[in-house]
């Protein structure tokens, strides 16, 4: 799986140990069991040892996925000291426990789950890879506060922490790497849910644009950076007067903290009064902007939905802005660019103190959030 890889470095390294999290139903084990089918392909032993499922659900899943899992041994075991034994019997070289959550070690009270069994397990499987040398991929659920259930105990003691994100409703699945000892941190894989599982997407930017549609007041487009991966997303943004005493500040992908910054700069500065209208902000695709790159492009939504008035739809907007009203650069332009320029966009709005061009991209380079607006009207 050539996202799987990319987001792990490489691949899968002998000895580690790998943290898988994410949110209930958004397809861990669908991830980790087409892995191990496809290990099995290549002639690489595996052991899948289910602790929420038995192993006639996880054969009904592997058919209903059209995954070819007919040679993965899989164990419905929950005690660490089982999940030892025959890993060690069957000589496993790459070891699924599903969930971490639901392992326990019989060396400790208390139930599977609470933060002394999950540490003690974790460590355990630790030493285990690091002394026999196969691979371990754990299965950890994130809390209501978004954290590894452990809470944070296990990202310490693991090797790679990757976080399976995205929307229920949607079909694409981000794998996002937040710690790696073998290779970069940052890095996204994109994927997406398909009835015979979850299916690598070669070209997310493309992707991520696909609904996307011009000729609307709100909607503007930036390029981020993933890791060294640029990737272009649409923000769309919707300012509607209010009709109740407090207008009202909805974000979706963007934190609201960072919205009331814009909004407080934009009407201080770019003179564009926000105190009546109720300002709805989304990113596309189940997309988090964790970087300030995208503000000028969530500036120039919101000035294009309060005039109503569309952004040209072949323009990027780059660059990050400041309370002063003043746009500033942004690091790895030229990736962004050269991305943007593949993907069909021929302007880019971004700082004028911005250093790199690409050719077939006409730059316009912007001092402050005035000078945009000014830019916009013309």
């Amino acid at each position: 799986m050539t996202e799987f890889d990319y987001v792990l470095g490489g691949g899968i390294v002998p000895g580690s140990v790998t943290l898988v999290g994410g949110e209930p139903g958004i397809g861990k084990s669908t991830l980790l069991l087409q892995c191990a089918a496809r290990l099995e392909q290549a002639g690489i032993a595996t052991l899948y040892v289910s602790g929420e499922e038995s192993p006639d659900q996880v054969r009904l899943r592997a058919d209903r996925l059209m995954v070819d899992a007919g040679r993965v041994h899989v164990l419905g075991e929950t005690r660490l000291e089982a999940v030892l034994h025959h890993a060690q019997a069957l000589g496993s070289r790459v070891v699924f426990v599903d969930s971490i959550q639901t392992t326990y070690t019989e060396d400790l009270e208390g139930a599977p789950g609470n933060v002394g069994q999950v540490r003690d397990c974790a460590a355990r499987l630790m030493r285990f890879a690091k002394e026999a040398g196969p691979a371990v991929f754990l299965v950890g659920h994130v809390t209501k506060g978004g954290g590894i259930a452990g809470p944070k105990t296990l990202e310490h003691i693991v090797d790679t922490v990757l976080y399976f994100e995205g929307e229920s409703s949607l079909d694409h699945r981000i794998l996002r790497a937040a710690k790696n000892r073998f290779g970069s941190v940052d890095e996204i894989g994109v994927f997406e849910m398909t009835g015979a599982g979850l299916e690598p997407v070669a070209d997310p930017a493309a992707t991520f644009l696909a609904g996307r549609a011009t000729g609307v007041s709100g909607s503007a487009v930036t390029a981020l950076m993933e890791g060294t991966r640029p990737m272009l997303v649409e923000i769309q943004a919707l300012a509607a007067k209010t009709g109740f005493g407090t207008p009202q500040r909805v974000a979706t992908g963007l934190d609201h903290r960072r919205l009331a910054v814009l909004l407080a700069v934009l009407e201080r500065r770019g003179g564009v009064p926000f105190a009546a209208l109720d300002v709805f902000v989304n990113v596309t695709g189940g997309v988090r902007l964790l970087e300030p790159s995208s503000d000028l492009a969530v500036t120039a939504a919101l000035l294009s939905s309060v005039r109503d008035r569309a952004l040209p739809a072949d323009a990027l907007f780059l660059g990050e802005v400041g309370l002063g009203g003043e746009v500033r650069p942004v690091a790895g332009v030229e990736r962004r660019l050269a991305e943007a320029a593949r993907q069909g966009f021929r302007r880019v709005f971004l700082s004028a103190r911005s250093r790199g061009s690409v050719a077939d991209l006409d730059v316009v380079g912007v001092d402050g959030i005035g000078e945009l607006a000014h830019r916009l009207a013309a």
